[in-house]
Protein backbone atom coordinates (compact mmCIF):
# COMPACT_ATOMS: atom_id res chain seq x y z
CA UNK A 1 0.00 0.00 0.00
CA UNK A 2 1.67 3.47 -1.04
CA UNK A 3 1.70 6.71 1.18
CA UNK A 4 -1.04 7.97 -0.58
CA UNK A 5 -3.63 4.92 1.03
CA UNK A 6 -2.05 5.53 4.34
CA UNK A 7 -3.41 8.05 7.18
CA UNK A 8 -1.00 9.96 8.54
CA UNK A 9 -3.90 10.92 11.20
CA UNK A 10 -5.35 12.24 8.02
CA UNK A 11 -5.27 11.62 4.25
CA UNK A 12 -6.19 14.67 1.46
CA UNK A 13 -3.53 17.54 3.24
CA UNK A 14 -1.84 20.03 1.19
CA UNK A 15 2.00 21.75 3.14
CA UNK A 16 3.33 20.63 6.35
CA UNK A 17 2.47 23.68 8.45
CA UNK A 18 5.16 24.99 10.88
CA UNK A 19 4.66 27.39 14.16
CA UNK A 20 7.47 29.08 15.96
CA UNK A 21 7.43 31.58 18.89
CA UNK A 22 10.68 33.64 19.41
CA UNK A 23 11.82 34.66 22.61
CA UNK A 24 15.13 35.77 23.35
CA UNK A 25 15.04 33.93 26.94
CA UNK A 26 13.90 30.35 26.97
CA UNK A 27 14.38 28.63 30.51
CA UNK A 28 13.02 25.37 29.32
CA UNK A 29 15.67 24.10 27.06
CA UNK A 30 16.78 21.03 26.03
CA UNK A 31 20.26 18.99 25.21
CA UNK A 32 20.10 16.56 21.91
CA UNK A 33 22.51 14.12 20.97
CA UNK A 34 24.87 15.97 19.53
CA UNK A 35 25.37 18.13 22.63
CA UNK A 36 23.60 21.29 21.44
CA UNK A 37 21.19 23.18 23.57
CA UNK A 38 18.02 24.90 21.86
CA UNK A 39 14.67 25.22 22.37
CA UNK A 40 11.42 22.80 22.35
CA UNK A 41 10.99 21.51 18.39
CA UNK A 42 8.08 19.14 18.30
CA UNK A 43 7.44 17.38 15.44
CA UNK A 44 3.67 16.25 15.12
CA UNK A 45 3.17 13.11 12.45
CA UNK A 46 -0.07 12.95 11.55
CA UNK A 47 -0.28 16.27 12.06
CA UNK A 48 -3.43 17.03 9.29
CA UNK A 49 -5.59 14.68 11.48
CA UNK A 50 -8.54 15.11 13.58
CA UNK A 51 -6.12 15.28 16.73
CA UNK A 52 -3.14 16.52 14.67
CA UNK A 53 -5.82 19.60 13.97
CA UNK A 54 -6.80 19.85 17.06
CA UNK A 55 -3.52 20.20 18.53
CA UNK A 56 -2.50 22.72 15.82
CA UNK A 57 -5.42 24.63 17.00
CA UNK A 58 -4.95 24.85 20.37
CA UNK A 59 -1.07 25.28 19.56
CA UNK A 60 -1.91 28.36 17.56
CA UNK A 61 -5.32 29.51 18.41
CA UNK A 62 -5.80 28.97 21.97
CA UNK A 63 -2.65 30.07 23.65
CA UNK A 64 -1.30 26.45 24.13
CA UNK A 65 1.81 27.05 22.82
CA UNK A 66 4.25 28.39 24.57
CA UNK A 67 7.54 31.08 24.13
CA UNK A 68 10.39 29.21 22.07
CA UNK A 69 9.12 26.67 20.95
CA UNK A 70 8.67 25.05 17.55
CA UNK A 71 6.07 23.13 16.08
CA UNK A 72 6.12 21.32 13.12
CA UNK A 73 2.52 19.69 12.04
CA UNK A 74 3.57 17.10 9.56
CA UNK A 75 1.38 15.35 6.65
CA UNK A 76 1.11 12.20 4.41
CA UNK A 77 2.45 14.21 1.93
CA UNK A 78 5.61 14.99 3.72
CA UNK A 79 6.48 11.55 3.58
CA UNK A 80 5.83 7.68 3.82
CA UNK A 81 6.58 6.63 7.02
CA UNK A 82 6.37 3.09 6.52
CA UNK A 83 9.72 3.95 4.70
CA UNK A 84 12.78 4.08 6.62
CA UNK A 85 14.44 5.97 4.36
CA UNK A 86 11.79 8.56 4.41
CA UNK A 87 11.44 8.72 8.21
CA UNK A 88 15.10 9.44 8.95
CA UNK A 89 15.04 12.12 6.17
CA UNK A 90 12.41 13.85 8.23
CA UNK A 91 14.07 13.74 11.80
CA UNK A 92 17.01 14.81 9.94
CA UNK A 93 15.34 17.92 8.19
CA UNK A 94 13.69 18.80 11.66
CA UNK A 95 15.71 17.53 14.26
CA UNK A 96 12.49 17.34 16.64
CA UNK A 97 13.11 17.41 20.83
CA UNK A 98 10.38 15.92 21.14
CA UNK A 99 8.04 14.03 19.05
CA UNK A 100 3.78 13.58 19.30
CA UNK A 101 3.09 10.63 17.29
CA UNK A 102 -0.59 10.59 15.84
CA UNK A 103 0.83 8.52 12.15
CA UNK A 104 -1.71 5.55 11.56
CA UNK A 105 -3.28 3.47 9.05
CA UNK A 106 -7.07 4.15 10.94
CA UNK A 107 -10.65 3.26 9.80
CA UNK A 108 -13.83 2.31 11.75
CA UNK A 109 -14.86 -1.24 12.10
CA UNK A 110 -15.84 -2.76 9.03
CA UNK A 111 -12.97 -1.16 7.38
CA UNK A 112 -10.59 -3.08 9.93
CA UNK A 113 -12.87 -6.75 9.58
CA UNK A 114 -11.78 -6.29 6.07
CA UNK A 115 -8.02 -5.40 6.43
CA UNK A 116 -6.24 -6.69 9.20
CA UNK A 117 -3.34 -7.43 7.79
CA UNK A 118 -3.07 -4.24 6.55
CA UNK A 119 -3.87 -2.65 9.26
CA UNK A 120 -1.51 -4.93 11.27
CA UNK A 121 1.60 -4.66 8.83
CA UNK A 122 1.74 -1.09 7.80
CA UNK A 123 1.10 0.49 11.62
CA UNK A 124 4.07 -1.53 12.33
CA UNK A 125 5.98 0.17 9.80
CA UNK A 126 5.29 3.18 10.64
CA UNK A 127 5.42 2.64 14.41
CA UNK A 128 9.04 1.12 14.22
CA UNK A 129 10.14 3.76 11.83
CA UNK A 130 8.99 6.66 13.91
CA UNK A 131 10.48 5.69 17.21
CA UNK A 132 13.40 4.05 16.30
CA UNK A 133 14.11 7.26 14.52
CA UNK A 134 13.45 9.84 17.35
CA UNK A 135 16.02 7.18 19.28
CA UNK A 136 18.64 7.71 16.51
CA UNK A 137 18.50 11.18 16.88
CA UNK A 138 18.53 11.96 20.38
CA UNK A 139 14.52 12.77 21.12
CA UNK A 140 14.17 13.12 24.59
CA UNK A 141 9.93 12.65 24.34
CA UNK A 142 7.74 10.65 22.42
CA UNK A 143 4.36 10.49 22.90
CA UNK A 144 2.53 8.35 21.14
CA UNK A 145 -1.49 7.61 20.55
CA UNK A 146 -3.09 4.30 20.97
CA UNK A 147 -6.49 3.15 20.97
CA UNK A 148 -9.02 1.41 23.89
CA UNK A 149 -9.56 -1.00 21.28
CA UNK A 150 -6.05 -2.60 21.82
CA UNK A 151 -7.47 -4.10 25.34
CA UNK A 152 -8.39 -7.54 25.47
CA UNK A 153 -12.17 -8.54 24.34
CA UNK A 154 -12.55 -11.07 27.45
CA UNK A 155 -11.91 -8.53 30.74
CA UNK A 156 -13.24 -7.04 33.96
CA UNK A 157 -14.49 -3.37 33.59
CA UNK A 158 -13.83 -0.72 33.89
CA UNK A 159 -10.39 -1.34 31.99
CA UNK A 160 -7.26 0.25 33.11
CA UNK A 161 -3.43 1.04 32.49
CA UNK A 162 -2.96 -2.53 33.68
CA UNK A 163 -4.51 -4.58 31.63
CA UNK A 164 -3.19 -3.77 27.90
CA UNK A 165 -1.80 -7.64 27.29
CA UNK A 166 -4.10 -9.27 29.65
CA UNK A 167 -5.61 -11.22 26.74
CA UNK A 168 -6.36 -10.81 23.00
CA UNK A 169 -8.47 -7.96 21.73
CA UNK A 170 -11.40 -7.93 19.57
CA UNK A 171 -11.27 -10.16 16.60
CA UNK A 172 -12.85 -7.24 14.57
CA UNK A 173 -9.97 -5.40 14.70
CA UNK A 174 -7.07 -7.41 15.96
CA UNK A 175 -3.88 -6.11 13.28
CA UNK A 176 -4.86 -2.86 14.68
CA UNK A 177 -5.27 -3.67 18.44
CA UNK A 178 -1.93 -5.48 18.29
CA UNK A 179 0.25 -3.10 16.18
CA UNK A 180 -0.99 -0.47 18.61
CA UNK A 181 -0.03 -2.66 21.73
CA UNK A 182 3.70 -2.81 20.06
CA UNK A 183 3.85 0.34 20.45
CA UNK A 184 3.74 -0.11 24.68
CA UNK A 185 6.12 -2.79 24.16
CA UNK A 186 8.80 -0.94 22.46
CA UNK A 187 8.51 2.26 24.52
CA UNK A 188 9.33 -0.05 27.68
CA UNK A 189 12.27 -1.70 25.85
CA UNK A 190 13.99 1.69 24.63
CA UNK A 191 13.58 2.88 28.43
CA UNK A 192 15.04 -0.47 29.43
CA UNK A 193 18.06 -0.49 27.03
CA UNK A 194 18.31 3.06 26.55
CA UNK A 195 16.64 4.96 28.98
CA UNK A 196 14.12 6.94 27.02
CA UNK A 197 11.26 8.42 28.32
CA UNK A 198 9.07 7.45 25.38
CA UNK A 199 5.40 7.01 26.53
CA UNK A 200 1.75 6.75 25.30
CA UNK A 201 -1.86 7.82 25.99
CA UNK A 202 -4.67 6.04 25.48
CA UNK A 203 -7.96 8.20 24.62
CA UNK A 204 -11.72 7.13 24.18
CA UNK A 205 -13.33 7.23 21.10
CA UNK A 206 -12.13 10.78 19.57
CA UNK A 207 -14.43 13.03 17.14
CA UNK A 208 -14.54 16.37 16.26
CA UNK A 209 -13.74 19.03 13.63
CA UNK A 210 -11.48 17.28 10.40
CA UNK A 211 -12.43 14.13 11.89
CA UNK A 212 -12.89 11.15 8.72
CA UNK A 213 -16.91 11.64 7.45
CA UNK A 214 -16.98 8.22 5.57
CA UNK A 215 -19.96 6.40 5.84
CA UNK A 216 -18.35 3.27 4.98
CA UNK A 217 -14.70 3.53 6.31
CA UNK A 218 -15.57 6.35 9.30
CA UNK A 219 -15.68 5.96 13.11
CA UNK A 220 -19.07 5.88 14.86
CA UNK A 221 -20.02 9.06 15.42
CA UNK A 222 -18.43 11.21 12.34
CA UNK A 223 -20.50 8.44 9.97
CA UNK A 224 -23.31 9.26 11.95
CA UNK A 225 -23.38 12.92 11.28
CA UNK A 226 -22.97 12.20 7.63
CA UNK A 227 -25.14 9.71 7.35
CA UNK A 228 -27.95 12.46 9.20
CA UNK A 229 -26.95 15.46 7.35
CA UNK A 230 -27.81 13.37 3.64
CA UNK A 231 -30.83 12.09 5.56
CA UNK A 232 -32.68 14.98 6.54
CA UNK A 233 -30.71 16.65 2.66
CA UNK A 234 -32.72 14.46 0.97
CA UNK A 235 -36.00 13.45 3.40
CA UNK A 236 -35.35 9.62 3.64
CA UNK A 237 -35.21 7.98 7.51
CA UNK A 238 -31.56 7.79 8.95
CA UNK A 239 -30.54 4.37 8.67
CA UNK A 240 -28.19 3.17 11.88
CA UNK A 241 -25.60 0.37 11.70
CA UNK A 242 -26.30 -1.94 14.51
CA UNK A 243 -28.40 -2.03 17.17
CA UNK A 244 -28.01 0.97 18.62
CA UNK A 245 -27.36 -0.64 22.30
CA UNK A 246 -23.28 -0.99 22.68
CA UNK A 247 -21.57 1.68 24.69
CA UNK A 248 -18.82 4.03 24.19
CA UNK A 249 -16.86 6.50 26.13
CA UNK A 250 -16.24 10.05 23.85
CA UNK A 251 -13.72 12.57 24.20
CA UNK A 252 -13.94 15.63 21.92
CA UNK A 253 -10.64 16.09 19.82
CA UNK A 254 -10.27 20.04 21.63
CA UNK A 255 -9.82 18.32 24.94
CA UNK A 256 -7.43 15.73 24.05
CA UNK A 257 -5.27 17.81 22.07
CA UNK A 258 -5.15 20.06 25.71
CA UNK A 259 -4.17 16.83 27.55
CA UNK A 260 -1.40 15.85 25.00
CA UNK A 261 0.34 19.39 25.84
CA UNK A 262 -0.15 18.17 29.10
CA UNK A 263 1.56 14.77 28.55
CA UNK A 264 4.22 15.80 26.78
CA UNK A 265 5.33 18.71 29.44
CA UNK A 266 4.23 17.27 32.48
CA UNK A 267 4.02 13.69 32.52
CA UNK A 268 7.18 11.94 32.80
CA UNK A 269 6.04 8.25 33.11
CA UNK A 270 6.70 5.27 30.45
CA UNK A 271 3.85 3.37 31.19
CA UNK A 272 0.74 4.78 28.98
CA UNK A 273 -2.29 6.64 30.30
CA UNK A 274 -5.79 6.55 29.82
CA UNK A 275 -6.95 9.84 28.07
CA UNK A 276 -11.16 9.32 28.76
CA UNK A 277 -14.37 10.92 30.40
CA UNK A 278 -15.25 9.18 33.05
CA UNK A 279 -17.13 5.69 33.46
CA UNK A 280 -20.62 7.92 34.60
CA UNK A 281 -20.24 9.53 31.32
CA UNK A 282 -20.34 6.22 28.91
CA UNK A 283 -23.52 6.77 26.62
CA UNK A 284 -25.12 4.14 24.22
CA UNK A 285 -24.38 4.42 19.92
CA UNK A 286 -28.71 4.99 20.36
CA UNK A 287 -28.00 7.96 22.61
CA UNK A 288 -25.28 9.31 20.13
CA UNK A 289 -27.30 9.06 17.12
CA UNK A 290 -30.56 11.18 19.28
CA UNK A 291 -27.69 14.01 20.19
CA UNK A 292 -26.60 14.08 16.25
CA UNK A 293 -30.28 14.17 15.14
CA UNK A 294 -31.15 16.93 17.75
CA UNK A 295 -27.82 19.12 16.62
CA UNK A 296 -28.55 18.62 12.99
CA UNK A 297 -32.83 19.17 13.45
CA UNK A 298 -33.17 16.63 11.69
CA UNK A 299 -37.29 15.24 11.91
CA UNK A 300 -37.52 12.01 9.63
CA UNK A 301 -37.37 8.24 10.96
CA UNK A 302 -35.04 6.45 13.00
CA UNK A 303 -34.27 2.90 11.57
CA UNK A 304 -31.74 0.56 13.65
CA UNK A 305 -30.49 -2.08 10.95
CA UNK A 306 -29.90 -5.19 13.23
CA UNK A 307 -28.48 -7.10 10.59
CA UNK A 308 -25.10 -4.95 10.25
CA UNK A 309 -22.53 -5.52 13.48
CA UNK A 310 -22.68 -3.96 17.00
CA UNK A 311 -18.72 -4.87 17.16
CA UNK A 312 -17.70 -4.83 20.81
CA UNK A 313 -20.22 -4.26 22.92
CA UNK A 314 -18.59 -2.15 25.42
CA UNK A 315 -15.30 -1.19 26.48
CA UNK A 316 -15.49 0.94 29.92
CA UNK A 317 -12.18 2.49 30.63
CA UNK A 318 -11.17 4.06 33.80
CA UNK A 319 -9.58 7.28 33.48
CA UNK A 320 -8.52 7.12 37.74
CA UNK A 321 -4.81 7.88 36.36
CA UNK A 322 -5.76 10.57 34.53
CA UNK A 323 -8.32 12.06 37.28
CA UNK A 324 -5.14 11.44 40.17
CA UNK A 325 -2.83 13.49 37.93
CA UNK A 326 -5.62 16.63 36.89
CA UNK A 327 -8.83 15.98 39.44
CA UNK A 328 -9.84 19.62 38.05
CA UNK A 329 -9.73 18.83 34.35
CA UNK A 330 -13.00 20.10 32.69
CA UNK A 331 -14.54 18.13 29.87
CA UNK A 332 -16.59 19.80 27.25
CA UNK A 333 -19.87 18.53 27.44
CA UNK A 334 -20.70 15.73 25.32
CA UNK A 335 -24.00 17.48 23.69
CA UNK A 336 -21.83 20.86 23.19
CA UNK A 337 -19.00 19.33 20.93
CA UNK A 338 -21.78 17.26 18.99
CA UNK A 339 -23.16 20.59 18.31
CA UNK A 340 -19.88 21.93 17.32
CA UNK A 341 -18.92 19.34 15.33
CA UNK A 342 -21.58 18.77 13.81
CA UNK A 343 -21.70 22.79 12.71
CA UNK A 344 -18.15 22.12 11.43
CA UNK A 345 -19.36 19.31 9.19
CA UNK A 346 -21.86 21.38 7.69
CA UNK A 347 -20.00 24.85 7.44
CA UNK A 348 -16.87 23.11 5.25
CA UNK A 349 -19.49 20.02 4.07
CA UNK A 350 -17.50 20.63 0.62
CA UNK A 351 -13.95 19.94 1.44
CA UNK A 352 -14.76 17.80 4.76
CA UNK A 353 -12.76 14.25 4.42
CA UNK A 354 -15.36 12.03 3.77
Amino acid sequence: MGAKQLSLGNENIRVNRVYKKRTSTYSDSREQMDGKVGPMRVLVTGGSGLVGRAIERVVKQEGGGREGEEWIFLSSKDANLMSTEETRSIFEKYRPTHVIHLAAMVGGLFRNMRQNLDFWRNNVFINDNVLQAAHEFGVVKVVSCLSTCIFPDKTSYPIDETMIHNGPPHESNFGYAYAKRMIDVQNKAYFQQYGRRYTAVIPTNVFGPHDNFSIEDGHVLPGLIHKTYLAKKEGKPLQVWGSGRPLRQFIYSLDLARLFLWVLREYDEVDPIILSVGEEDELSIKFAAESVVEALGFEGDVIYDTSKADGQFKKTASNAKLHKYLPDFKFTPFRAAIKETCDWFVANYNSARK
